[in-house]
């Protein structure tokens, strides 16, 4: 059984899922603006969501941290910039991938 975590590297913008300390794929993100910077800490996923409406694409995983997550986006140019509230954006494909893999409970390390 895998021991799955995740990785959001903010200086990379980039999301790693890693089995124990082995990096199994990395995707590309959209991370939170200056103003509205992505919390940096450790965190779990404590809720999922498929569709959730709005801007948040075609999934929803709720942090820890109240009022983030990591989620999907209906705006793809969007990745690889800073320009969200602080949530990790991922493209719709990679989030509904990442999310067939990541139990409720994953643990979630965001660093700069």
């Amino acid at each position: 059984m895998p021991n799955y975590r995740i990785i959001v590297d903010l200086s990379q913008r980039m999301l790693y899922l890693l089995d124990d300390d082995i990096v199994v794929r990395g995707f590309p993100i959209g991370i939170g603006k200056m103003l509205t910077q992505s919390p940096v800490g450790d965190y779990t996923i404590i809720n999922k969501q498929r569709n959730p409406g709005g801007p948040f694409g075609a999934f929803w995983m709720g942090l820890s941290k109240p009022h983030y997550g990591i989620h999907g986006t209906n705006d793809p140019s969007s990745i690889g910039k800073e320009v969200s509230h602080g949530c990790i954006r991922m493209f719709n494909a990679d989030v509904l991938a990442l999310q067939a893999l990541v139990p409720i409970g994953t643990r979630v390390t965001i660093r700069q």
